[in-house]
């Protein structure tokens, strides 16, 4: 037992929980090296390194996948297996013994472990708690359970059943790749709705312009629209509409209601203009085809 770990292990938690709103919201390594913890500073995340082992520590508190330099693949590949199942690449030079010892210890421990995942230079979605409930040492790396029906599933492996499969990937998608994608979008977007420019972060939202249940909804930011809550709704409730050229539309039964300056300002207004903010790059913004797809569905029930 490791009280004093367990601790500053629960405390960092509990802190994430706050700072990225449960993790929805993005977090910077500036931000991850202000923690303390008992009056002590005790930053989250190492620079250079992707294992975080505090000094004296017996097992580790963080894991990184850190962003690629543009141009360049990521230094360790972290990839799902095929039972749908994330893995986590040990390290691989002489100098990585003692951080992969505490990999080791956390997963022998079963302690949870904090996953900072790369969205941009020194920004990072994290994901917690995380555990490692297996080694492929054949392959240098973990197994990591993002929730804890992941946790319990059984024995990882490739010959997996075709229903929990899915159901460990459903787990993976809901976890890992719609943090992921919020957050890319948010920052193609620069933090602002595309429909009235709101720049508030805990009151946007990333959009799917296909739903993800559907063929054509990965996400991808081909497939995205940072949206406040509000136009987010409306989006979903097909009463707001966007052209393949980017033109919002409202449908008709809502701009023939009166309903107060809501409905005036924040939609009826809106009606026939273009969005207000889209990604600088245009690899970034909307797909018009998606796009399309999409304002086809709104106009059959507006």
């Amino acid at each position: 037992m490791h009280p004093i770990e367990d601790e500053a292990r629960a405390s960092a938690i509990a802190w994430l929980r706050a700072v990225t709103h449960d993790g929805a919201i993005e977090v910077s390594r500036d931000q991850l090296t202000e923690f303390t913890f008992q009056g002590h500073r005790l930053p989250l995340i190492d620079c250079g390194r992707g294992i975080r082992k505090p000094q004296g520590w017996h097992a580790a508190l963080s894991i990184t996948t850190a962003v690629p330099k543009s141009g360049r693949a990521r230094p360790y590949e972290d990839d799902e297996g095929p039972d749908g199942l994330h893995r986590y690449k040990l390290r691989r030079d002489s100098r990585g013994s003692a951080e992969n010892r505490a990999l080791d210890a956390a997963h022998h421990d079963q302690v949870p472990l904090i996953w900072f995942y790369g969205v941009a230079p020194a920004l990072f979605q994290a994901i917690f708690p995380v555990y490692l409930i297996a080694k492929e040492p054949e392959l240098d790396q973990f197994v990591l359970a993002l929730t804890e029906g992941q946790r319990h599933a059984g024995s990882p492996g490739s010959a997996v059943e075709a229903g929990l499969r899915r159901y460990l990937i459903g787990q993976t998608r809901q976890r890992l790749h719609q943090p992921l994608f919020a957050s890319r979008v948010m920052i193609a977007y620069e933090t602002h709705c595309a429909v009235c420019k709101l720049a508030q972060r805990p009151l946007l939202d990333a959009a799917h312009i296909i739903p993800d249940s559907l063929p054509g909804g990965d996400p991808v930011l081909a497939n995205g629209l940072a949206l406040c809550k509000i136009h987010h709704a409306a989006y979903d409730a097909d009463v707001l509409g966007i052209r393949p050229d980017c033109v919002v539309e409202i449908s008709d039964r809502l701009l023939r209601q009166q309903d107060g300056p809501m409905l005036r300002h924040g939609l009826q207004e809106h009606h026939g203009r273009r969005l207000m903010f889209l990604p600088r790059r245009i690899a970034e913004r909307p797909d018009p085809a998606r796009l399309e797809q999409r304002y086809t569905q709104f106009r059959e029930v507006s």
